[in-house]
Order: C-alpha cells, then sequence, then structure tokens
C-alpha cells in the first residue's frame, strides 16, 4: 500500500511507540478462610437421614412372623386382596 503526501495521522501512528506498562508484583496474600454454613433445614436432614440408617430394611419380625405362620398352614390370602392390590399398584403407575 502506498501513501502518497503529508499524511502526519498515519505517520504519526505508525512511528508512535505506545510504553507497555510493566506489571507489578504485589507480595499481599490473602490469608482468608474458607467457611460454610449449614442451613436449619440442612442440619434436620442429616439428623433425619441419620436415624433412616439405623433402621433396618428388612423388619425381621415380620418375615418371621409370616414366615412361621407360612410353615403351620395359617397364613392365608385372599385372591380379591391381591387383585384390589395389583389393580391399585396399576392405577398408581398411570399417575
Amino acid at each position: 500500500m502506498k501513501i502518497w503526501g503529508n499524511n502526519p495521522k498515519v505517520f504519526g501512528v505508525y512511528n508512535k511507540q505506545n510504553p507497555i506498562d510493566k506489571i507489578q508484583k504485589n507480595n499481599i496474600v490473602s490469608s482468608g478462610k474458607d467457611e460454610y454454613k449449614i442451613s436449619e433445614q440442612a442440619k434436620e436432614y442429616q439428623i433425619v437421614m441419620k436415624a433412616l440408617a439405623k433402621i433396618p430394611d428388612i423388619r425381621e419380625d415380620k418375615v418371621k412372623e409370616i414366615s412361621a405362620k407360612i410353615e403351620s398352614g395359617e397364613y392365608r390370602v385372599e385372591a380379591e386382596d391381591i387383585s384390589d392390590k395389583i389393580i391399585r399398584m396399576l392405577i398408581n403407575e398411570k399417575e
């Protein structure tokens, strides 16, 4: 590209030396500690979860009771009760 004539603005841009600011180092070290706060709701949730963890998944007393009834022949389930339970379960799946 050729530039004819005296154009001080153009030459001023290319001939001008811009001083670059040097980065100054600061020897300041932040010693703030990280903090966290647990809400009351979260604390209650933790308490409930600890209590639930202590409860066994299988209620052994119920299992023993029903097992004894099955072995002795006393455990009876009505067909109507089974069908009602299946229908309720299917209705709940659709919702």
